[in-house]
């Protein structure tokens, strides 16, 4: 009977974002290691850096590229909400403005900036310019 009562609630925009505010910043945590050997291997050398690339274009050892642009494109997309979720959080701690309105608002606000920029950022790196 419970889980069925937890089933029907209904999250408000607020709280989802709050929610994806942390899945974002577990994933970053998660994906740390990937990203310290992207950055090593995009810095270190000449040679290192053609491999960084091949990343992309051929994959890493049995994992494809796609696969990799899609974990990348998953670790871009949860900097960002993180970055406009954490200045979200941040603005509503100054200002102390937590009406559930203002929570609405600001919700919209941190999906319209981090959504757009994750799907300009993924045709990018997908090479749809």
């Amino acid at each position: 009977m419970r889980l069925a009562n937890a089933l029907e609630y209904r999250l408000p925009l607020g709280g989802f974002v709050s929610f994806l505010h942390r899945v974002s910043g577990a994933l970053m945590c998660l994906l740390l290691p990937l990203v310290v050997w992207l950055f090593d291997a995009s810095v270190t050398s000449e040679i290192s850096y053609e491999r960084f690339r091949s990343a992309f274009d051929a994959g890493i050892g049995v994992v494809p590229a796609v696969l990799v642009k899609l974990v990348v494109l998953a670790l871009i997309w949860s900097y960002l909400h993180h970055f406009a979720a954490g200045v979200r959080h941040l603005w509503m701690d100054v200002t102390h403005h937590v009406t559930k309105e203002a929570g609405h608002s600001s919700a919209l606000i941190t999906l319209a900036v981090s959504l757009p920029l994750t799907a300009a950022l993924g045709a990018k790196l997908f090479g749809a310019f």
